[in-house]
């Protein structure tokens, strides 16, 4: 069953504009819908932690898309002399909770002008700060204009860049027209309100005239100027046993999206649940699974299915490598040349499209010792990429240091 947002998608042009329009607080009737769904009292208003006392300091914020910013932030800050880095994270509805600096309610985050007073001034004491996304940082301060923020604090000194993670930046309706596997083809998902979405931080890239960071390669094809930010996983967290040895029985498979219609996962479970069912494999479907648990799941895994229509991977399939087991999706070969390109490495995922996934599974049954390498290869390949030193060293230049 369509969600409320996709709903929302396929509804008229005028009246989804009112519908976002008042959920952007604009308006009589939006200033109405924040008064009633933003409360908060002053006890919910966070500390910010203590100005650090750096040549450099950093903020990040406020997405935290799984964890992005605090790990960027720790990287960087650990790898980098003289920096110290704080990521802000406004809560909305992701149950993930990640790990970060600053954890402030979204009510507080969108309304409480003390809250803003202080991080402004907060903001101020940075040498440079990273908006995620095309968010404010400031809630509805300045009508949760990104432009206004960079304007404000590029006259108090501050250096300002702009970091995308994916939906956020990819033109949907261009992705169909060039990917025969793409999810924006279907019309399971709000497709028209990621195409604006991606429209308009598209133009806000264009306006701004300062770095961009993108934290997957494939992006780069949308933006070319961008500068890769290596997503970060902490190895040592997810070497939790050895690569598994040969299965005695069906090979284990697991798969955990985190937005089904976008990677692809309706369009292959008809099929895992057959190989299950005939006992070429064992699928474990995982749904609502705490991300601390996940180690222990791919410790029992053999065979990890990432996503099958974006082109691209990201932290789960980092995760799943940096494990040591087989890691299926499909990544487009712009993607792959990027990797190759800026890493000197071939990226350890075995390819499968949506159509192939089938065949390379019964290969995988059939003869697990053919995988052994692209096994064996991944927790390298995730130590020289993913660990944060090559996100340090690409976000050095923008903090005015030497990788």
């Amino acid at each position: 069953m369509p969600d409320t947002l996709t709903l929302l998608d396929r509804a008229p042009a005028g009246f989804r504009r009112l519908a976002y329009r008042i959920a952007s607080g604009h308006g009589v009737l939006g200033r109405a819908a924040d008064a009633v769904r933003f409360r908060f009292t002053a006890e919910d208003i966070p500390e910010l932690p203590p100005r650090g006392d750096t040549p450099v300091r950093l903020l990040i914020g406020p997405a935290n898309s799984a964890g992005q910013g605090y790990l960027w932030a720790r990287a960087i800050a650990e790898t980098l002399p003289g920096v110290t880095a704080v990521a802000l994270r406004e809560i909305g509805g992701d149950t993930y909770l990640p790990s970060v600096d600053v954890r402030v309610p979204a009510a507080v985050y969108q309304r409480s002008a003390a809250w803003q007073d202080a991080l402004e001034s907060y903001l101020e004491q940075q040498t440079h700060v990273i908006w995620e996304s095309g968010l404010p940082l400031l809630g509805r301060r300045y009508g949760s204009d990104v432009r206004e923020e960079l304007r404000r604090l590029g006259a108090r000194g501050v250096s300002g860049a702009l970091l995308f993670h994916g939906s956020d930046i990819r033109p949907p309706f261009d992705h169909a027209a060039q990917s025969a596997w793409s999810p924006f083809r279907q019309t399971a998902g709000p497709t028209r309100a990621l195409a604006e979405t991606a429209a308009a931080n598209a133009a806000l890239a264009a306006d701004v005239g300062v770095p961009v960071f993108v934290s997957t390669p494939d992006l780069q094809r949308w933006l070319p100027d961008s500068v890769w930010l290596p997503v970060v996983v902490d190895p040592s967290m997810w070497r939790l046993s050895d690569a598994p040895s040969t299965p005695a029985g069906p090979p284990v498979v697991v798969h955990a999206p985190s937005r089904r219609w976008i990677k692809g996962t309706d369009r292959i479970e008809p099929m895992l649940h057959r190989l299950s069912a005939e006992g070429v494999i064992a699928y474990e479907e995982v749904v609502g699974i705490r991300h601390a648990s996940m180690p222990a799941l791919y410790a029992g895994a053999d065979i990890v299915l990432d996503q099958f229509a974006l082109g691209s991977y990201g932290v789960a399939a980092c995760e799943a490598m940096a494990s040591g087991r087989l890691v299926m999706g499909h990544v487009d070969d712009f993607t792959r040349s990027q990797v190759r390109r800026q890493t000197g490495l071939e990226l350890p995922i075995q390819e499968a499209t949506i159509d192939s996934l089938e065949a390379e599974l019964r290969r995988a049954a059939a003869d697990p010792a053919e995988f052994a390498d692209a096994r064996a290869v991944g927790p390298a390949f995730v130590e020289a990429v993913h660990d944060g030193r090559r996100s340090a060293a690409a976000a050095a230049p923008f903090l005015g240091l030497s990788a």
